[in-house]
Parts: C-alpha cells; structure tokens; sequence
C-alpha cells in the first residue's frame, strides 16, 4: 500500500467487514480512498472487478476516478469495473430491465427542454395552457421523483389547488411518457427504485453483479439515489460511502445531507472514519473554515488541520459598489502576480450569482487580462449581445450579410423565412449584398408588397441611423435602442422578470463600454469602437480552450472540487451571501456554500463586500455578511482598518505601470 497515505486513509482502504460511511474534508484525499480501495479489493481478490461498481455525480468526477484506477491496476486486473455517474447506471439498468418497465426497444430520453414541452402539451390540453406554471410544475414533478414519490402519492397527499394541478399534470405526464416510449433524467434514478421495490427476484440478480459499491459525493444524494444505494445493497456489508456533510449545497436539486445520518440507522454495524488532514489549505484558511462551520449543526464533529503552515491572514476589503470592488479585486490581482511574477491561473474570483460577474468581466477586459468564464455564457456569446452587435455592425458596413440577417427580425418584423429566402436569392443572382438588394426594383418582382415594405423601412431606418453615427455616434445608438424598444422585446421574450433585468443588463454593459472607449479615444469613429470590442471578442474566443493562464471566474457551486492558490470570495453581504432567498429555512446551506468557497484556498483568500449595490436599477445600502461576524477577527486583515504604505502604494502603482506595456497595440 503508497506510502504517501495517512492512517485514516489506510484504515479506510483495509475495512471491509461493515458499511463504511468516510466523511472525508475539503482537500482530504477523498478520491485517493476509493481508488485505492478499489485497487485493494481487486488485488486482493475480495471481489471481481466486474462485481464491483462506483460511483460519483459528474462526468467529470467518473473519468478522473477512472483514469486514477488505471494508474493502479493493469488493464487485466481492471476489465469489468465499473465506474459510472449515477444516472449512468441507472440507465443501464433501465436498458438490461426495459419490458419490466413497460418500455419498448430503441426508448427516448427526455431532455430538459422535451420535458418542458410535453408539460405545455398536457397543461394546454387539460387546463387550457399557463406558460407561468410549467416550470413550476416542471420543478415539482422532477422534486416529487427525487423524493421517491409516485404521482398516485403526490395526488393523495396535495394540500392546495395549485398542488393538485401538478399532481394531476404529472400522472398524465408520466402515462405520456410511456406511450410515447421514452423516460425523463429523474426516471434513471426513480424507475430502477421502483422496479427494485416490486420486483424482488430482479433485485437479486443486481445484488449479484454489484457485490461491492462505492458512492462518492454521498451528501449530495437524493431520496430515490439512497433507495437504490440501500435497495442493491440489501442487508450486507459491501458499501463505501464518501462525503462531506460540511459541503452539502445543492439542496436546492433534492440533495439530503441528512442521508448521512439515516445510514447509522439503517446500518447499526455502519463504521466512520474521518479524514481531517487537509493536503490544499494553510492553517489560517482552515482554521477560518472550521470556526464558520462550526456554527451548523453537525452529527459528526471533524476539524480540518494542515502541515504545510500558517500562511498570512485573510483580507478583508470594503468597495464602494460593484463596479469598485472589480476595480479594487483586479488592482489586488495585478500587484500581487507583479510582485511575485505568478500566472493568471492562480487566481480565482467566485461569487454566490452569475449576475455578479459582470463588473468583473469588464474590468479585466479593460485591463486585457484573460479570464475563463465558468458555469456561464463569456460576454460575446450572450444572445442580446449578438443582437446589438449586429445592429452596430450593420450601421458601419450594410453589405455585412450575417449582421443583417441577425437584426432583420431582432425585434421581428414580419418577415418570415419564404421572404428572407427569396431575397437572398436576388442577392445571390445579382451578386450583391441583401441589404443592396431591397433598393433594387426587380427586387418587387419576387416579394409581396408588404414585406417589401418592411424591408424597404428597415433599411432607411439604418441608414438614417448609419448618418446619424457619423455626427454623434452615441446619440444614434441612444436613438436607435429607442426604435427597436429592443428592451420591452426583451421583457416580452423571457420568462422571468430577473433573466429580463439580466440582459438588458448586458446590453447596457455593452453600450456603457462603447461610451467609455469613446471617452478615452476621442478621436475613434464607430467603426473603430466596434473594431476594438471585436478584436476583444476574437481573443476572448482563442482563450476558451486554453485556461492555462487565465484568471477564474465562477460561482460558488462550480467551484465545488476545485482548487487555487489565490481566492477572491466577492459579494459577502446580507442577501447576497446568505442569499435573501436562504435566509428563513437554508441559512446551514449558504454557511456551507461560503465554507466551499474558503476552502478552495491553497495559499491566499480575500474576501470583499460592498457598501451599496444596484437591485432592479435601485440602489441600495448593504451589509456585511454575517458570515464574516462569525469568523475569528484575529485571522482578518480588514482594509479599513488600516492605511496603505508607501512602499504597497508604489508596488501597486508599477503593477499597473507593467499592465499597461504589456497591453496590446490599440487597433488603428
């Protein structure tokens, strides 16, 4: 057995005569325990590979344990392993078992948005259609299959009309289902369950090909997921489960952190081992996370430790708003990666909402330094930004075929696909541009008079526009947003009033950034504008694949199982971090989702709050974090407190010196 395991990690390799429950902590060497146990029974011949299953929740997460297993057995002694998601092997089953299910050959999967249009099928045959309730009642049958809950239950146990209504949509839903031969991605959890629960002669034959079962991630596990954990595993001792209680934060999704302790009582002989040595985090980052924690509730008490050292104490910085606490985090970033010459990669920014990332994303566009997006669209593949951005383009060149055809029907016009087809083949046969062929007169011969009309109307529109541009640039962007009521298009077109917020947001993110280049280069015609925030794109685009050397971006929950060297938690206040939403009944949840965020850390952690913030164009007074009361204020290095040195304001400002020499040339 490595040398390079601990005694705890050890211990939990060798048990294998009960249920194993390791609560393993941020940073412990989780994934070391299964592969090496894994490695272990196969080894030592306890079981057969092919009798042994693992699995975890990603994809991801299944083919780093995979490819870490392979590292430890030969191909040989691997064949016949199984490591999966749990939706993997659900599905596996469901194919082995299909005529029990009452599914035919070649069956479907649902996706999300097949899901949703077969509720909007139902809710407008049924109920005469109400697009508000679909996603609820989306939610709420996907909620009630993870509880392990038939549509017979939902329907007995409804306490209001508005229950009963999805109750009934979701016994229709689920005989649609099966007429039309397909299942949904919470039936490979649930159908293998409920098969199990009814069928015992096909449970055996499963608990005989799965003899040994290893589950990673155990906190974030559902209702129907620990059925089918306890239903495959019967009454012996075969099971390794791995989690963290402490890192449970998708409760949101279904997770129970609260299955943990139901293994003790359905496992009286379960064992637990805890793996506290923490191989990620200086001493002052964990100390910070144990004291914050330590304010949950907890079954099993652990306190992570480490032996790589104290580290510095964790600062603590105060903004005015948001767009200062971007400026102030980029600013901290640049002197520190000057300072002691590190890549981008080291850094990372997270924060509770995507919404958050928006100053960020402009800051460090502003400074050129490159940045991964992750868990969210980068700023130039957002639909409204396409949009505008065609329109913008079309102003400076109209022969530009891809802008018009985006903007021709952005807000629509009445021109149907029949309309733009035969005008792009006039175009195509004069050899010319769409936008020139609507002021040519043999153009009438092919179209209607009235979508001629529009076309005829758009074009003088942008032209109008395009004239305006060359006088006042932002003047003609102002009056053409006004034209297209591109903003009241957008509130009609999305489905809740905040993703509306979002993107006119972002566009005016967009026209904001344009008024700034302008301001900083006066002498810049629109095209020139448009010309900078391209290339901007371009190099945003070349950096997708290549996170070698980029600042991270993300929220707290696609943060979870990752590490950096250097953490920036943004946004610690009230209603932010606790979420207002978190505050009466997940308080826990939000500690905990701040406790991943700390424990990301290796070596650095910063955390920022800001004094006011803008929530649906209002302005607002903010207040820290309670979060950052609980933490020992010994271990904090709060900005406020203290007056910056010469010597830092000096650092600082060479910092940015170095930045700007190392900007590209700004296009001509």
């Amino acid at each position: 057995m490595s040398n390079q395991l601990n005694e705890q990690q050890k211990s939990a390799i060798l048990h294998i005569d009960s249920p194993l429950l390791v609560l393993a902590g941020a940073g412990s060497g989780k994934t070391r325990v299964i592969t090496h146990k894994i490695a272990y029974l196969i080894k030592q011949k306890i079981h057969l590979p092919e009798h042994i299953t693992a699995v975890t929740f990603t994809n991801k997460s299944a083919r780093e344990m995979q490819k870490r297993v392979t590292q430890l057995l030969s191909q040989t002694e691997a064949k016949g392993l199984q490591v999966s998601t749990f939706h993997t092997l659900g599905l596996k089953i469901i194919r082995k078992e299909k005529q029990k299910l009452g599914l035919r050959k070649g069956f479907t999967i649902y996706d999300y948005q097949d899901s949703n249009g077969l509720i909007k099928e139902l809710l407008k045959k049924d109920f005469g259609g109400n697009s508000d309730l679909e996603k609820k009642i989306q939610w709420q049958i996907s909620s009630w299959k993870n509880e392990f809950i038939s549509p017979e239950s939902a329907i007995k146990n409804c306490t209001d009309p508005a229950e009963y209504t999805a109750a009934q949509i979701y016994l229709k839903y689920n005989q649609a289902l099966r007429t039309y031969n397909a299942v949904d991605f919470d039936d490979l959890i649930s159908l293998p369950a409920i098969l199990f629960t009814k069928d015992n002669e096909t449970l055996l034959a499963w608990q005989q090909r799965i003899r040994y079962l290893l589950v990673d991630e155990y906190q974030d596990t559902n209702t129907a997921q620990y059925e089918m954990i306890k239903l495959l595993l019967g009454n012996r001792t075969g099971l390794t489960v791995v989690g963290d209680d402490d890192q449970s934060v998708y409760g949101w999704r279904g997770a129970k952190p609260e299955n943990i302790a139901l293994l003790s009582t359905d496992y009286p002989k379960l064992n637990v081992i805890m793996l506290e040595q923490n191989y990620r985090s200086v001493g002052n980052i964990l100390h910070l996370a144990n004291k914050l924690i330590a304010n949950n509730n907890h079954q099993f008490e652990k306190r992570l430790w480490s032996a790589i050292g104290n580290g510095d104490k964790v600062g603590v910085l105060s903004a005015r708003n948001a767009d200062h606490e971007a400026e102030k985090v980029i600013s901290r970033i640049l002197h520190h990666r000057f300072k002691y010459n590190l890549p981008y990669s080291d850094y990372a920014i997270l924060y509770r909402g995507n919404h958050q990332s928006r100053p960020f994303e402009r800051a460090l566009r502003e400074h050129q330094i490159p940045y991964h997006l992750s868990g969210g669209l980068s700023f130039f593949e957002r639909s409204e930004i396409k949009d505008i951005m065609a329109y913008l383009q079309l102003l400076v060149n109209p022969d530009n075929d891809t802008a018009f055809l985006r903007a021709i029907n952005t807000p629509r016009r009445g021109l149907g696909p029949g309309t733009i087809e035969k005008l792009a083949n006039f175009a195509q046969t004069k050899a010319i541009s769409l936008f020139a062929s609507c002021y040519e007169i043999e153009v009438t011969e092919h179209l209607s008079k009235r979508a001629y009309d529009n076309l005829l109307n758009f074009c003088d529109w942008i032209n109008h526009i395009a004239e305006y541009a060359e006088r006042d640039p932002l003047a003609a962007i102002n009056e053409m947003m006004s034209d297209m009521q591109y903003r009241e298009w957008i509130e009609n077109q999305s489905d809740e009033p905040k993703a509306a917020e979002n993107r006119i947001a972002n566009v005016e993110e967009l026209l904001d950034w344009i008024s700034r280049i302008r301001i900083k280069h006066s002498d810049y015609d629109l095209s020139q504008c448009l010309n900078h925030m391209t290339l901007m794109g371009i190099l945003e685009r070349e950096n997708e694949d290549d996170e070698s050397n980029m600042v991270h971006l993300m929220t707290l929950h696609a943060a979870k199982g990752l590490e950096f060297d250097h953490v920036y938690i943004v946004g610690m206040e009230e209603e932010l971090l606790p979420h207002r939403n978190s505050l009466d009944d997940s308080l826990e949840e939000e500690r905990r989702l701040a406790y991943v965020g700390i424990t990301r850390a290796r070596k650095g952690l910063t955390f920022t709050h800001a004094k006011t913030r803008k929530r649906y164009g209002e302005l607002y007074a903010c207040e820290p974090s309670r979060f950052l009361e609980e933490l020992p204020q010994d271990y904090l290095d709060w900005e406020d407190n203290r007056q910056e040195t010469t010597e830092e304001k000096k650092e600082r400002g060479n910092a940015h010196l170095a930045n700007l020499r190392s900007m590209l040339v700004e296009p001509e």
